[in-house]
């Protein structure tokens, strides 16, 4: 399905971009540049009069990424919606979460856990860390229990420093709007990382079935990808407490670690499940050909490093959609619509909202479907 062309009468929010000196695009009335160099801020867009409540509701499709020095121009809306600030003075975010009391949680690459309540940055940080945020490491991910409104856990991804480093998956206990003290405990130590301080992945969610799902990049080392034995370059599956599940693909295995859930990415920035189902879309950086979104499945291969983009080799599943760098670059987030009461038209609903270069929204028959064909 390469270059699959906008769907006639298919709303898209287009505006033009900046690239950075690393060559890495900007994505204008996402994030936008604040005072300070390396700050950030939030940006929904809604429909008019649909309150700040609902516009929440769809501030999942923002999507964090850190690093960038780009001034952004004004972003073309579809007709009948509106941007709004959410929040500024964030440094260098890079992913966040909605709590079921509609508060936003967000990473600062540097290791603030940043809370937004109310429509207001609180100034104390839910908690701090002691993170490596060299190159893309740091604060990466955050994820809150699906019995949060009962236990108050919350999960964050971070890089630990060290010789070497790694990354690692620990679980801390809500007081209010900021940790409770002492209530830290680990729930994964990730592979110890390179020198290479790029492909960390980071993106944490909790499934329907109420398991962890962890996605890890290669650490620059696409053999990482491939081999079973470490964790690398892959989605990983656990429950709450860090235990493996026993329905977990290689949970027999002699070899093979048994997190494990798929494995042959890159470098899994960010994924995402489709409402209250199973059904999952993993948005996997390429390399110098193609960018992918590839169907969830338990004991799938991408083919990283063996292959990129689409393959006609059997051993490896190929990505549902894919797209050249001359149509964009890295794909650095992605979010379905499918909220609980929709603000947005009807025919968002359902549509899987992704970030190139430019915000694309894909579903329909014969392009980026419910059925991933």
């Amino acid at each position: 399905m390469k270059g699959l062309p906008s769907q006639p009468g298919r709303p898209q929010i287009k505006s033009r971009s900046q690239i950075d000196a690393r060559g890495r695009p900007g994505f204008p009335g996402v994030i936008r540049r604040a005072r300070r160099k390396h700050t950030r801020a939030i940006i929904s867009s809604f429909l008019r009069d649909s309150g700040m409540h609902q516009g929440r509701l769809f501030i999942a499709m923002v999507f964090l990424l850190f690093g960038l020095s780009f001034s952004a121009s004004a972003t073309t809306l579809p007709s009948g919606f509106v941007e709004t600030t959410v929040a500024s003075g964030i440094a260098s975010p890079t992913a966040m979460a909605i709590a079921p009391d509609g508060r936003i949680f967000v990473c600062s690459q540097t290791g603030a856990l940043r809370v937004i309540k109310n429509g207001v940055l609180l100034a104390t940080p839910f908690l701090t860390l002691s993170v490596d945020s060299i190159g893309e490491r740091g604060l990466l991910g955050v994820a809150f229990d699906p019995h949060f409104n009962l236990n108050h856990f919350i999960y964050l991804y971070y890089t630990v420093p060290g010789t070497p480093a790694h990354n690692r998956v620990i679980r801390f206990t809500a007081n209010g709007d900021v940790v409770f003290a002492g209530s830290g405990r680990v729930i994964l130590e990730l592979n110890s990382l390179s020198a290479a301080t790029n492909h960390n992945g980071g993106a944490v969610h909790f499934g329907p079935d109420g398991k962890l799902y962890i996605a890890v990049g290669d650490n620059a080392n696409g053999s990482n990808a491939q081999n079973l034995s470490n964790l690398l370059g892959k989605i990983l599956r656990l429950n709450s407490d860090g235990t493996v599940p026993p329905d977990n693909p290689f949970a027999q295995s002699t070899t093979a670690r048994h997190e494990i859930w798929a494995l042959g990415l890159r470098n899994p920035f960010t994924f995402a499940f489709r409402g209250a189902t199973s059904f999952m879309y993993i948005n996997d950086v390429g390399q110098s050909t193609w960018e992918e979104i590839n169907l969830g499945q338990a004991a799938a291969n991408y083919g990283w490093p063996a292959t990129e983009g689409p393959t006609t080799n059997r051993a490896y599943r190929s990505p549902v959609y894919y797209y050249g760098h001359n149509a964009g670059c890295a794909i650095t987030g992605g979010t379905f619509y499918s909220p609980g009461t929709p603000n947005f038209p009807s025919s968002y609903i359902g549509k899987y909202f992704f970030w190139r270069l430019l915000l694309r929204v894909y579903s329909n028959a014969g392009s980026l479907n419910s059925s991933g064909q």
